[in-house]
């Protein structure tokens, strides 16, 4: 076969493995079809992928054709080091980088010597498939932020959102010991650990919560808004480049107590648990340096440019994906504590009237009484029976005070789960009175074996008091409110009925925004922040409505966890 028709054929081939491994949807993947053509091609009795990762001492193959066929790790590991060790004839060898930097090998082996043109055709499948590989990392990077972008329109909640940020980061420069997220607080001096994931345990840390208190050099280097990178042999820190940061990098080690200089920890984990290799990157938005994300590795040099060019340009898009979470979690935070207080105030207005007949209905009474007695005409039969109503009406003041009261107090102090079954009663018995006098009919179907819910026991009542406070207005000629609940799938699912005014259908999709309200005198952030606590817990909140015909409301909240010693556990 002459030269020319040698080219065409490698020419044919490329544009067949391209076709091929263009489809391909991991580096694996295209790896193997590229390392088979090439056996094939070139007449190869065996063949092997072999990657050199940091911390490996010799090389170690990744695909072998056939299986199991091991070639000399020594000049598989030379050629991948750059150390020119010598090549038998009979070995054909390919570099694979990845990253700017030298990755794997392709090597080949037969019987016979190679030809002179060999080598040439085996770069040329070898440069396609770094080209492949090149365009898979250029997509996932590009899944990772769309990804992050859809979780924001799903509006998910911040402590999730930063686990999706740290799990995007582990695609795309695969750290091997942990990363983390830490937060400076407007007004706080502090940085937060708020998530953080350890990678070669598979786990989330026990650290999180933890404070950082930054010397004056490292807030100073949070303003300057650069990635850095450092990598550690021995006990100390080096930098790669740039502005000094090198305290950062001490505020940051996991492994480091403060105080103690470089001395591990006592809790340390024995050997390469220890992190060696680190990149940090600055978050900011106009408004100045909030935070900053750290990816860390078992071993020094396990990071490089293309590493800190990917965490620099996904660091923007994390920076305002979070603030916008922290901002919508605060705003949350407010519109609850406006609604508590609402709804405190609410209370006391559909009372009010309640205990004013209750009151005016003792005081004739007990004038009477008195009048009575200053005239000696005393009837004792009389007098019992005027004593009785009196005590009557005191006491039904003071079932509606105490209930405001445990209210109140429920709401202070938090739990970390909710009975529905005495959410909805304390809710029903604070509204009765105001229900009976608008001759609302009230059927309640509600177990007493229902299993705990997530959320505080003072969320699951102001759930309950919002949404039947808004079917006992929207019912003010009398009428019917159900509440059904009963235990399905994996939590209690919940339906308040009612057979009131209805909602109009232009006014449906909107009665769940904050602000927004048909109701005379009202502030439209009851069903927000029923949707809002339901969100927090995991579950869900769904309005059906006709006007004329009532509304109707199902409620899905998740069945709470109990931590034993093996971990979390259904409530049962």
């Amino acid at each position: 076969m002459t030269p020319s028709q040698r080219r065409l054929e490698l020419y044919v081939l490329l544009e067949s493995l391209n076709a091929s491994i263009s489809r391909a949807r991991s580096a694996d993947g295209a790896s193997r079809a590229a390392l088979r053509a090439a056996r094939d091609f070139l007449s190869a009795d065996a063949a092997c992928v072999a990657v050199l990762e940091p911390g490996d001492r010799e090389a170690r193959e990744i695909f072998s054709l056939p299986a199991g066929r091991s070639m000399d790790r020594a000049i598989l590991t030379g050629f991948i080091l750059e150390r020119h060790p010598e090549i038998p004839p009979t070995l054909l060898m390919a570099p694979l980088r990845r990253h700017g930097r030298p990755w794997g090998v392709m090597a080949l082996a037969r019987r016979t010597p190679f030809a002179k043109g060999d080598g040439q055709a085996l770069s040329a499948i070898a440069a396609a498939l770094k080209e492949t590989i090149a365009r898979i990392e250029r997509e996932r990077i590009l899944e990772v932020r769309s990804r992050i972008d859809r979780k924001i329109m799903e509006e998910l909640r911040p402590k999730d959102l930063f686990y999706q940020i740290l799990d995007g980061l582990r695609s795309l420069t695969r750290y091997d010991h942990s990363s983390a997220l830490l937060i400076r607080y407007p007004g706080e001096r502090c940085l937060r650990l708020e998530a953080e994931q350890i990678a070669w345990q598979k786990s989330r840390s026990h650290r999180i919560g933890q404070l950082l208190d930054p010397p004056e050099p490292v807030l100073g280097i949070l303003e300057e808004g650069e990635v850095y990178g450092f990598d550690r042999e021995g006990p100390r820190w080096t930098q790669w480049h740039g502005h000094p940061a090198l305290a950062l990098a001490e505020l940051l080690d996991s492994g480091r107590p403060q105080g103690e200089g470089d001395a591990p920890a006592a809790s340390d984990p024995p050997g390469e648990g220890r992190e060696a290799a680190m990149l940090c990157a600055t978050l900011s938005t106009r408004g100045g340096a909030f935070g900053v994300l750290k990816i860390a590795a078992r071993h020094p040099g396990s990071f490089g440019v293309y590493d800190a060019e990917t965490l620099d340009g996904f660091r923007s898009q994390a920076a305002i994906a979070i603030q916008n979470s922290l901002r919508t979690e605060s705003l949350q935070a407010r519109m609850l504590e406006a609604e508590r207080k609402h709804a405190m105030a609410d209370l006391a207005r559909g009372i009010s009237h309640d205990v004013n007949n209750a009151l005016g209905a003792a005081l004739p009474l007990v004038q009477k009484m008195r009048a009575d007695v200053e005239a000696g005409d005393f009837d004792a039969g009389v007098f019992a029976e005027d004593l009785g109503q009196v005590l009557e009406n005191l006491q039904h003041c003071r079932h509606i005070f105490g209930g405001m009261l445990g209210f109140a107090r429920r709401a202070a102090h938090g739990s970390a789960s909710g009975d529905v079954a005495r959410a909805a009663r304390a809710s029903l018995s604070l509204l009765q009175s105001s229900l009976d006098r608008r001759r609302i009919h009230t059927v309640a179907e509600i177990p007493g074996d229902l299993p705990a819910v997530v959320g505080g026991q003072s969320d699951l009542e102001r759930i309950f008091f919002n949404l039947l406070s808004n079917a006992r207005d929207a019912t003010p000629d009398g009428g019917r409110l159900s509440i059904r609940a009963r235990t399905g799938g994996d939590g209690v699912e919940i339906l308040i009925e009612d057979s009131g005014r209805g909602i109009p259908a232009e006014d449906l999709p909107r009665v769940q925004e904050p602000f927004f309200t048909t109701k005379e005198g009202g502030n439209g952030l009851g069903l927000s922040i029923c949707r809002s606590l339901l969100w927090q817990m995991n579950g869900d909140l769904g309005i059906e409505s006709q006007p004329g015909r009532g509304t109707r409301v199902r409620l899905r909240i998740p069945r709470a966890r109990i931590e034993t010693g093996d971990g979390p556990v259904e409530e049962e």
